[in-house]
């Protein structure tokens, strides 16, 4: 899956401010993090700025003479837009764009112009210019509703496009308009995705989601394990919609496998409530496959930033399996982080190594969600005999006056289907 092809790469300037609580270290990982979102989103940096303060300027973030000591950096290194790691208010970007005389942005203007890039299924489309109408609309400003972010010079410039919505200048009305068409359109497609759950519920198969921090691996994982055919690329967000695989664990046990869109530290607000009913399946799973990326230096706040979204979606109560990827890349970091976590497993997408063994846990960490429940099954029904070997793990199977007793561990839904047979739990 390609990125949209821009005639010219803008050049970009990043921001970042050590705040109380932050030190130099965490500010310049994150840029670092911010840098490779504004590769993907197909521009280049060409220079840094990092600033302590004791709050943000309630005026501009940076306050007045940093702004103006930016503006003769940008003019020095001829560059087009200046990106923000923070979030900026409608009035500290409308602030700083006249200080500068030229475009400032945020991380999260960067990060929706990316899933604007990638959408590609008429409901992941819908969901990114839902999110834009709702980044953009309180920055709609000027004669005729002029956005603050303007695009020109061969291209269009980060945060100025999006699915269906190119235009510079756009109406109030029409954009809240749209946002109502764009909001009754996804909610048909969710009652599509309400009924589709409701199926999968019925289901004998379990459900694992396999979550994770961005390019920690997951659909590398999902083609190993399934042949998906998942676009697997070393950016952040090459993936966005997600897809669902059957797979048969070592077992013998069938379960559906979803991979999902990557998390990341402070993803837009927007975007979480736009693919709501997307990320609704997550907190539906029997059980999580938290992918983590034991190559970076940062691991465990990836982590905890995964986790945040979880709880944002209601998700952080399902149960998890902690699987640290890219142990071949850097084995002691992932040993490190295996002996920080208890019960995790580590293994390598791109090698194979320790696939075997995740596949083994998952198979046992889902068992231990089942009941093992004793059932009383008459000898002329030999179908439900067959049909708990097939659907549930047998323990135990002894034939007796009455008819077969069998104990079988069994998922919510086998249980129900066969509960006339059950004399014990």
């Amino acid at each position: 899956m390609a990125l949209i092809e821009r005639s010219f790469r803008e050049k970009i300037i990043l921001v970042g401010v050590i705040l109380p609580g932050r030190d130099e270290d965490d500010v310049e990982t994150h840029l670092d993090e911010l840098a490779q979102l504004i590769d993907t989103a197909g521009a280049d940096v060409v220079g840094r700025v990092v600033q302590r303060r004791s709050a943000p300027d309630a005026a501009t973030y940076i306050g007045k003479g940093k702004a103006e000591e930016l503006h003769e950096l940008s003019l020095a290194v001829d560059s087009d837009t200046v990106v923000f790691d923070d979030e900026l208010s409608p009035a500290q970007q409308r602030n700083l764009e006249k200080i500068l005389g030229r475009t400032a942005i945020d991380r999260t203007a960067v990060i929706l112009d990316i899933f604007a890039q990638n959408a590609r299924t008429q409901e992941g489309k819908a969901q990114v210019e839902l999110a834009l109408h709702r980044y953009r609309l309180p920055r709609l400003r000027g004669r005729g509703g002029t956005l603050s972010q303007q695009g020109g010079g061969g291209g269009a410039r980060i945060a100025t496009r999006g699915p269906g919505e190119t235009q510079l200048e756009v109406d109030r009305r029409r954009i809240v308009k749209r946002m109502q068409r764009l909001e009754s359109e996804l909610k048909e497609l969710r009652k599509h995705r309400v009924v589709q759950r409701k199926q999968r519920a019925t289901s004998p198969f379990h459900t694992v989601s396999i979550v994770g921090y961005t390019n920690a691996g997951k659909s590398t994982l999902l083609n190993a394990l399934t042949d998906a055919g998942v676009l697997t690329e070393n950016r952040l967000f090459a993936t966005l919609d997600p897809r669902t695989r059957r797979m048969q664990l070592p077992g013998g046990e069938t379960v559906l496998l979803s991979d999902t869109v990557g998390f990341i530290r402070k993803l837009p607000h927007q975007l979480v409530e736009a693919f709501r009913s997307t990320l609704e399946e997550v907190a539906e799973a029997d059980l999580l496959l938290h992918i983590v990326d034991g190559s970076a230096l940062n691991a465990e706040e990836q982590i905890d930033a995964v986790h945040e979204v979880l709880r944002e979606i209601d998700a952080d109560g399902r149960p998890e399996l902690l699987a640290i990827n890219k142990a071949d890349i850097a084995p002691a970091e992932s040993k490190a982080l295996l002996a920080a976590y208890p019960g995790a497993v580590m293994f390598s997408a791109a090698t194979g190594e320790g696939v075997e063994s995740l596949l083994h846990t998952l198979s046992d960490r889902l068992r231990s969600l089942d009941d093992v429940l004793e059932f009383i099954v008459p000898f002329e029904r030999g179908d439900i005999v067959a049909a708990l070997h097939r659907e549930g793990e047998v323990l135990v199977e002894n034939h007796e006056a009455e008819g077969t007793r069998i104990r079988a561990r069994l998922n919510e839904s086998g249980a129900s289907r066969f509960r006339e047979f059950i004399v014990a739990e």
